[in-house]
């Protein structure tokens, strides 16, 4: 049983709650996540590790509630328990310096793009690159400022820092990749994109720096049951060839990823869910 210390809403719909992990806190990198289950009857859903402390032993989990296990995960309280947490899974990011040569120079300047609830996913990617040497130029987006998150500890760790919602509510109106268009129209040197959010969005960026070769990593987060290769949930296509995200990624390079045929698997079981859902109204 793992214990929920502390409980917090972000956003709409959005929350975040620190657990007592110390195991997987201690072994956590950036860009690991965690399976969890609430209960004996409960799904297994993924969730990335979005912060860890290690003296306190726990670690931060930031979901939205759109399912019937988040919305379930949504009503726990502190001091409340989780039947099971395992973890960390899947292959931590690459983190370095993504300018110049191993002798020295020019410092790499990462782009970070997080796109909703993906900003949770984003924001310790970015600062594990922060910390490496890179300069990061932060892209955050949603639907409206009812929906932002994580703004505050972006612009803090951020060179530079953009913000877009989609109805204009706040920040920029329009989408993180038209922000992306304009730094690469102006000719911004860029080493690295990461990026995560919204299936569609993650193609769209892919699509726009893919003509540029500049490499994308992009963060995945499909249907998955055991994190650990077994049941072929998270089967994704990878250039010509098949992964798993639970234990090939999260990350992969953009512009390999098969988006269609991803999102079309991502809506396998929209009907299961809504009448899942339909039980706990």
């Amino acid at each position: 049983m793992v214990k929920i210390v502390k409980k917090e809403i972000l956003a709409e719909g959005i929350k975040r709650i620190e657990v007592l992990a110390p195991d997987i806190a201690k072994k956590a990198m950036p860009g690991q996540f965690v399976v969890l289950k609430i209960d004996e009857k409960g799904e297994r859903i993924p969730l990335t590790i979005a912060k860890k402390n290690l003296k306190e032993g726990t670690i931060s989990l930031i979901f939205q509630e759109v399912g019937r296990t988040t919305k379930r995960l949504g009503v726990l309280g502190e001091g409340e328990r989780i039947l099971n947490l395992a973890g960390p899974l899947g292959k931590p990011a690459e983190i370095r310096n993504y300018g110049g040569l191993p002798s020295g120079g020019r410092d790499g300047r990462v782009v970070a793009i997080g796109g909703g609830v993906g900003a949770a996913v984003v924001y310790p990617l970015a600062g594990a690159l922060k910390e490496a040497g890179n300069a990061i130029l932060s892209i955050l987006g949603a639907r409206s400022k009812n929906f932002l998150i994580l703004e505050k500890e972006l612009r803090k760790i951020s060179d530079k820092f953009f913000l877009t919602t989609d109805d204009g509510s706040a920040g920029e109106k329009g989408f993180v990749s038209d922000i992306l268009k304009r730094l690469i129209e102006q000719k911004e040197k860029i080493d690295l994109v990461i990026t995560a959010g919204p299936l569609v969005m993650m193609k769209v960026i892919s699509q726009i720096t893919e003509p540029f070769h500049l490499k994308t990593r992009v963060s995945l987060n499909p249907i998955m049951v055991d994190g650990t290769g077994m049941c072929g949930s998270c089967r994704v296509r990878i250039g010509n060839k098949s992964k798993f995200v639970c234990v090939d990624g999260p990350e992969f390079d953009g512009d390999l990823v098969d988006f269609d045929t991803l999102i079309a698997r991502s809506k396998l079981f929209s009907e299961q869910e809504q009448l899942a859902l339909r039980g706990i109204r």
